[in-house]
């Protein structure tokens, strides 16, 4: 299992954020940034998977328009970035980095069985995980020793809703392409 760090040296320390971000939202913003301060690292990667896992096929947007959108909506915050990824299993997209930030609800997929060939392999996967920073969300359990200290009035947001009709939830590069585009109608 992942420990939790009190390391104070930020010149090294760099954290991952796995997650369609489909779209962005300001939730997965105030997330990411929470998990930098919390975690004192230099930065934190929002992940894209080229496939992600256990998502249909988007149509619209495509991979590049929303990629666009994501590098749009962290380009003027200090210590966030974007990369894309082949991998599709957090464990797999966490490898070599120093801390993992998901939602709850990303953690209870990640503890469940049917994303790996068995429950040992689950295991395996869940105990090479690096030091976790874990955003509550109604609903879902997390341990408490790696609850991000997030705003409780971002934890209802979700891209899910914001696809809804939320689009007050998006971050301002997002709303703005949707604005021009009806991208996420």
């Amino acid at each position: 299992m992942a420990t939790f760090s009190t390391v104070t040296d930020a010149s090294s320390r760099i954290g991952v954020y796995p997650g369609s971000f489909n779209p962005p939202t300001i939730a997965h913003i105030e997330i990411a940034q929470t998990a930098r301060e919390h975690h004192h690292l230099e930065r934190v990667d929002l992940a894209v998977s080229q496939v992600p896992l256990g998502k249909g096929t988007v149509v619209r947007p495509s991979f590049e328009e929303r990629l666009a959108v994501i590098k749009a909506s962290v380009a003027p915050i200090e210590g966030l970035g974007v990369i894309v990824t082949e991998q599709q299993l957090v464990a797999d997209i966490a490898t070599g980095y120093d801390v993992v930030v998901m939602g709850a609800d990303k953690w209870a997929q990640v503890n469940d069985p049917a994303w790996y060939r068995n429950e040992a392999e689950r295991d395996r996967a869940v105990a090479a995980l690096p030091t976790l920073a874990l955003a509550p969300r109604a609903g879902f359990a997390v341990p408490e020793e790696y609850t991000l200290p997030v705003d409780p009035l971002l934890l209802e947001i979700s891209s899910s809703a914001v696809r809804a009709g939320r689009t007050e939830w998006m971050t301002a590069p997002a709303r703005a392409h949707h604005e021009r585009h009806g991208t996420w109608r």
